[in-house]
């Protein structure tokens, strides 16, 4: 039960990981107090996303289900995008901001738990314990997206623009991953 859980908190981290990593490329060198919240802010919502799935799976997990995809794909399309036009238009003299504001993070950390909401729905099913749960996702993404905002940061200050246009396609692949996963690749 405790490998599972671990396992289960590390895969649902990962595209957060994936994510803070491109946020932190962004910003001009992050330090930790603007990691740890957005690692506070990540964590938060991946940790409620799981609940909210459960609580759908033990209503009307079919209802969900049908179009939950397309809300993760649209999200980080345009969050992905948008780092990637930003990174094209900004000159290299021209200065990054000390931090992400609330909406943005927010934004993006929905748009990377909603995978966490379909296994909520899949907990409920099984009739897991969806509070340990929830509290190791949580504190995982916790943990991984500060680090991906500082590991961010030494990308940022290496490689640029080119880092934070990455940041942007390695979102939007993952929400391609997740509609892929959905509509197409699924059984």
């Amino acid at each position: 039960m405790f490998f599972s859980t671990l396992f289960l908190a590390l895969s649902m981290s990962a595209d957060a990981f994936a994510a803070a990593l491109g946020k932190g490329t962004r910003l001009d060198k992050p330090g930790w107090g603007e990691a740890l919240r957005t690692g506070a802010i990540f964590g938060s919502i991946e940790a409620i996303t799981p609940v909210i799935g459960w609580a759908l799976g033990r209503a009307a997990s079919r209802y969900i289900e049908a179009f939950d995809h397309w809300i993760a794909f649209g999200l980080l399309l345009v969050i992905g995008g948008k780092m990637i036009w930003d990174a094209a238009r900004r000159h290299a003299e021209e200065e990054k901001p000390q931090s992400h504001s609330f909406a943005v993070l927010a934004l993006t950390a929905i748009g990377t738990s909603i995978d966490a909401l379909a296994v909520g729905v899949t907990l409920a099913l099984i009739d897991a314990s969806i509070i340990v749960n929830a509290l190791a996702i949580g504190a995982a993404t916790f943990v991984m997206t500060t680090i991906g905002v500082m590991a961010g940061r030494f990308l940022g200050e290496k490689f640029g623009r080119y880092a934070e246009a990455a940041g942007g396609v390695v979102l939007i692949v993952i929400g391609t991953k997740i509609l892929l996963d959905h509509t197409l690749l699924r059984p």
